[in-house]
């Protein structure tokens, strides 16, 4: 796909002011108007208050964007609508790449419309030259000088793409120094089968409007005329696209009879479409001239409704679609639906070689007729960053306080022709599905924040150079991708740790020098150095336990003990307790030697008492019975 797209089919994609980007339903956004789903969103870029236009359509004030200023267009009478007079401008204080980021959308299909214009508001007279991207894929370029007329009236320019993670990425891209701007931006979603989605894997291409056409009609549709169209498109003119022999032989029909079958999904055509049709007023061919972009493919959608009364059976009216010089099919509109009921047809035109689509209706009976044409350029999607290391790389930029001006909005890699964010380098994956985070380098842009752990998520990634900021706090444990190569911390304020995870990764360069990390360095990581590679831990005055740094405390390491100081503290507590229990058991031994009662001491003294007491007692009668004994016995010398 080339980097940028011609500026002129924007004229094609109806010119003039409105800008729809479509977000969530409010109330200011009826869903008795939506034919498929419940999201219409329109933002007035730039705008500062709530407005109504002429047309009913409820406009929000500004949001939902990463930065720049509001502006005014010089000459705000020129236009007659509130949203056209504002526009949003992005100066490279706010980045190269801007967007309007529109969360909480389901995922699904949505019409994107967008109003583009410069007027002069800068008073530099100078168009700028910029992209626009939606859901990561480069769809619409400006360059300098813009279309006669665009630069003052403005160009609304609308697409088919699908949402597919919650939320919708409407970005811009400076080229050189230019300041992007945006007048409007609205969003609808509508049916993913519109437009044949599943025919041509829908999923994989954006459909981008290069001309709607209404054939004999004028201008119409939201931010035109009251007219409605549900899905929210706005048709234009055929004259500019009819080629000079065609315009001198046409004639316009209309009718005020109802068309049967229209407004009907998937693509809720609308009756006006087919209410009006051109044909031809003498012999010749119908033939339009469509300004496309070489290289891509294009979706063509012709319209038709058999409104003359005079064709009433089949064969009356009959003619050949040539496309690009080649008959691709032959249309007999009363054949396929009858009178007064709609009828279309689509054909894909691959890889133009030429700027132009060329499209013929060439009678076989009677006088070709077409009441509308469509042509969608076919852009495949690109390639988008990883979702696991977006979420990475917008907690990075919330945690390390990137400033504005690098321009770290949307995704982190896509498109891919436009450059990443500032610092990022970035690849395919294995298989090609997805873009991932190769290489980071802020070093030197005035960083005061931290390193989130979140950046465990960038799998892939080989170099980190964080160095010579102001980071601090501590090391998180997720910087141990096993993919990392080169680690760049030096000359910050981290503390804390090395954190062991290092150890796993593949690590050729570390510089950690200049900081106020603290703690033992893991041998792992000293061995970088003996093996080839390079590594600075200098200027760390807490950090110990390899050369030329002092040796680290027997039990203190990490700035904490260490295993074997847990180890040592945890057997002299159970030595301590075991002393103290076989202490306790020794005097316990002791006690029942010697103790017979373990009663109270006031009862030890009453039995105390009382043995006394019984002891006298048992003296007193031991001397009466020896006494009594001694005068009982008989003599030996008395008588028998």
């Amino acid at each position: 796909m080339p980097s940028s797209f011609s500026s002129s089919f924007l004229l094609l994609c109806i010119s003039l002011p409105l800008l729809l980007l479509l977000l969530l339903l409010l109330p200011s956004c009826s869903s008795n108007h939506l034919p498929y789903g419940s999201v219409s969103f329109h933002i007035d870029c730039g705008g500062p208050t709530p407005s109504t236009d002429r047309f009913g359509t409820e406009w929000v004030a500004d949001r939902y964007f990463t930065g720049g200023a509001a502006g005014i267009v010089s000459e705000p009478l020129r236009f007659s609508l509130p949203q056209e007079k504002t526009l949003r401008y992005f100066p490279l204080s706010s980045g190269k790449k801007n967007c309007y980021i529109i969360p909480g959308l389901p995922d699904g299909r949505y019409y994107f419309r967008t109003f583009t214009v410069y007027d002069n508001y800068d008073g530099r007279s100078h168009p700028p030259s910029f992209e626009a991207a939606v859901e990561g894929t480069t769809v619409f370029g400006w360059r300098t000088p813009w279309p006669s007329g665009v630069a003052q009236t403005g160009a609304y320019s609308d697409l088919l793409a699908f949402v597919r993670d919650g939320e919708a990425g409407v970005c811009f891209y400076s080229i050189a120094t230019d300041p992007p701007v945006i007048g409007s931006l609205s969003i609808l979603q509508i049916d993913p089968e519109s437009y044949n989605s599943d025919s041509i894997n829908g999923t994989d291409f954006i459909l981008v409007n290069y001309g709607r056409l209404d054939c004999g009609s004028g201008q119409w549709g939201p931010g035109f005329s009251n007219d409605t169209d549900l899905f929210g498109r706005s048709w234009q003119s055929d004259y500019n696209s009819r080629t000079p022999s065609t315009r001198k032989i046409i004639d316009a029909i209309s009718t005020s009879a109802s068309i049967k079958g229209t407004d009907q999904a998937p693509n809720y055509f609308p009756m006006k479409l087919y209410q009006t049709a051109v044909t031809l007023g003498q012999s010749g061919v119908i033939e339009y001239e469509l300004e496309v972009d070489a290289k891509l493919d294009y979706m063509l959608w012709l319209h038709f409704a058999e409104i003359d009364s005079r064709v009433n059976k089949i064969g009356q009216r009959v003619f050949d679609v040539v496309v690009n010089g080649e008959n691709v099919t032959q249309i007999d509109i009363f054949k396929q639906v009858g009178a007064f009921a709609p009828f279309d047809w689509n054909y894909i035109v691959k890889n133009l070689s030429s700027s132009f689509l060329n499209v013929k209706l060439v009678p076989v009976v009677g006088v070709p007729l077409i009441s509308g044409l469509e042509n969608y350029a076919l852009v495949p999607i690109d390639l988008s960053t990883d979702p696991n290391q977006v979420i990475a790389m917008r907690a990075l930029k919330e945690s390390l306080r990137v400033p504005d001006r690098m321009g770290w909005n949307g995704d982190p890699c896509a498109p891919t022709g436009w450059d990443a964010w500032e610092g990022i380098t970035c690849r395919p994956n294995k298989d090609r599905s997805s873009l991932i985070i190769y290489q980071i380098d802020v070093a030197s842009q005035g960083l005061k924040g931290f390193i989130s752990n979140q950046i465990s998520l960038l799998s892939d990634l080989v170099s980190l150079n964080l160095s010579s900021n102001s980071l601090g706090g501590a090391l998180p444990s997720g910087l141990g991708q096993k993919s990392l190569v080169r680690l760049d911390l030096s000359n910050n304020q981290f503390t804390g740790p090395i954190p062991d995870t290092l150890t796993v990764s593949h690590l050729q360069l570390v510089l950690l020098n200049n900081n106020l990390l603290e703690g033992r360095v893991p041998e792992e990581l000293y061995s970088v150095g003996v093996h080839g590679g390079a590594i600075d831990v200098s200027g760390n005055k807490g950090l110990c336990g390899i050369p030329p740094l002092p040796d680290c405390p027997m039990f203190w390491e990490n700035g904490g003990l260490s295993s074997g100081g847990k180890i040592a503290i945890g057997l002299s507590c159970l030595v301590v307790f075991s002393v103290l229990l076989l202490l306790g058991y020794i005097c316990c031994i002791r006690r029942r030697r010697h103790d017979y009662d373990f009663a109270l001491p006031h009862e030890l003294m009453s039995l105390s008492a009382k043995r006394n007491k019984y002891q006298r007692q048992k003296s007193l009668m031991l001397l009466e019975m020896e006494s009594q004994h001694a005068k009982a016995l008989p003599s030996p010398f008395s008588p028998r």
